[in-house]
């Protein structure tokens, strides 16, 4: 039997999709798990991705949009192996987030949203990541760093 071809995503991403689908009756409920999966793989979604994803998933390609930059852990662009995150929200803002973002930067060599010359890292504002007790954290690829400072920063890059 063949599989249908959405130019863009590989087999892998759409057999992906597929099994993540037959968990609903609805398709458009696996919008954002299907640009996770194309995530997954890429480190980003391109818009021919969106595109087959929109294709496969029955949905306008600007519906789907919607849903990818609502969802501010999906990325449209580019970025590096590992994405940064530093909280932006009220509580780390006002404990030095700024100073953070701009120290993880300034190490780094990047502006915001910019990937490291090696690819390695990109730094990105997020609105909050449930940890206000321990403001100002990080969020360094899916795990949490808590109360950072300038020597934290170090720590987080290696240096």
């Amino acid at each position: 039997m063949n599989e249908p071809i959405f130019e863009g995503l590989s087999l892998a991403e759409i057999r992906e999709i597929n099994a993540e689908m037959s968990h609903y009756e609805n398709k458009t409920a696996v919008s954002i798990e299907a640009l996770k999966i194309v995530q997954k793989h890429r480190r980003w979604v391109s818009d021919q991705c969106l595109i087959a994803v929109a294709e496969l998933l029955d949905i306008s390609p600007a519906q789907l949009e919607g849903v990818a930059t609502f969802y501010n852990l999906i990325y449209r662009q580019p970025v590096g192996k590992t994405v940064i995150h530093y909280c932006n929200s009220v509580t780390c803002w006002m404990l030095g987030s700024d100073q953070v973002g701009e120290s993880l930067c300034r190490h780094l060599n990047v502006e915001l949203g910019e990937m490291s010359a090696d690819g390695e890292y990109t730094v990105l504002p997020i609105v909050c990541l449930g940890a206000c007790d321990h403001a100002p954290v990080v969020m360094v690829g899916n795990e949490l760093k808590f109360d950072i400072t300038e020597d934290a920063v170090n720590e987080i890059l290696g240096r």
